[in-house]
């Protein structure tokens, strides 16, 4: 039997603390029914992890995480005058009258040279990674602004109400994608805004997911559907209003959309099939997959858009993906008031 790769073993890790996509999950899990060593490491690392499941998470600042970044940053440039200048005074040295001398030199500004490269190599992963996810972080906060824009027109041009479909009370609301004639997916009337030419399908796709998909359609195609094609071409959640809710306008301080709900990554495509999830610890404390389970941003009423990096606004101090009292969800299930937010699917 081979030894895992390094690339194997990491994926492993990052199977055991959730960042795997869907795809790499399936892998890592293939892995370990069908390697000795894989599910031996698995064990092991689950083992090790396990004690942090305790701990209650904690999320790193963005300023510490900024002023990380500006020391490593001092500190690479800094190594890198230092190598210059040590590079510099070698080669305008005198030379020695001993070769072995001048050759020790030579190896000791090599090594230099060696460690100067790969500690910039890994400042300079770190820090386009981070420019990197805040960018894609940015971008999305603009998409969901523009979406609240389109929402707005939607809303001025319907008397105020903003979109939305008949649906009987008990009806699922889980099934994107579907097609039929009933309304039984919460992204059909979101699907309204792209069929009716108020924004384009492509801004429903967060450019920090990794699950998103560009809806290849010309308008005529668009017109056709009655839905979202399927999950991955929206990769946001809209909020699912009470049974009881008086108003379909939009209220500032409402919580109307936000990144995908870690509850609902993977829906099933047997729509004539049944849904049924059951909470577990992981479920509620998982943040959106769209930002490395970093944090989600969130679109208000008034069109403010925040990064939490919890899924608490500071409204009730409310769970935005779950429903309060409700540890299993059939994809049917209602608000009980309009103050308990909840986006899906």
């Amino acid at each position: 039997m081979r030894s895992l790769s390094n690339q194997q073993k990491q994926l492993l890790f990052d199977y055991c603390i959730g960042l795997t996509s869907p795809e790499e999950t399936a892998q890592a899990e293939a892995l370990i029914s069908s390697n000795e060593e894989a599910a031996e490491l698995y064990t092991k690392l689950k083992s090790n992890i396990s004690p942090l499941e305790s701990i209650k998470p904690q999320t790193c600042p963005d300023n510490l995480a900024e002023r990380t970044i500006w020391r490593l940053n001092n500190l690479a440039n800094s190594s890198q005058n230092r190598l210059e200048q040590l590079i510099a005074a070698e080669t305008t040295r005198k030379v020695a009258s001993q070769s072995g001398f001048w050759g020790k030199r030579m190896a000791v500004a090599a090594v230099f040279l060696i460690v100067g490269a790969v500690c910039i190599g890994s400042y300079n992963s770190i820090v386009t990674g981070y420019a990197r996810q805040k960018s894609e972080r940015q971008q999305c906060q603009m998409q969901l602004r523009q979406i609240w824009q389109a929402l707005n027109n939607y809303s001025s041009d319907y008397d105020g109400n903003l979109p939305t479909l008949a649906a009987a009370a008990g009806e699922p609301w889980w099934k994107v994608g579907y097609q039929g004639k009933e309304n039984h997916s919460n992204t059909r009337p979101i699907w309204l805004l792209a069929k009716n030419n108020y924004i384009k399908p492509a801004d429903f796709i967060c450019p920090g997911s990794s699950k998103g998909k560009t809806l290849q359609l010309d308008a005529s195609q668009v017109q056709n559907l009655s839905d979202f094609p399927g999950r991955e071409y929206m990769t946001y959640s809209f909020k699912i209003s009470c049974s009881s809710s008086a108003s379909g306008k939009l209220v500032c301080r409402k919580v109307l959309m936000a990144d995908l709900s870690p509850l609902f990554e993977e829906l099933p495509r047997d729509y004539s099939g049944s849904f049924r999830l059951h909470l577990t610890k992981d479920l509620l404390t998982r943040n959106s997959i769209n930002h490395k389970r970093r944090g989600q941003n969130v679109l208000f009423g008034d069109g403010r858009v925040e990064f939490i990096k919890t899924r608490f606004t500071n409204l009730l101090e409310d769970d935005i993906f779950t429903l309060r009292d409700t540890d299993i969800y059939q994809g049917c299930e209602l608000p009980s008031c309009e103050n308990d937010f909840f986006l899906a699917p």
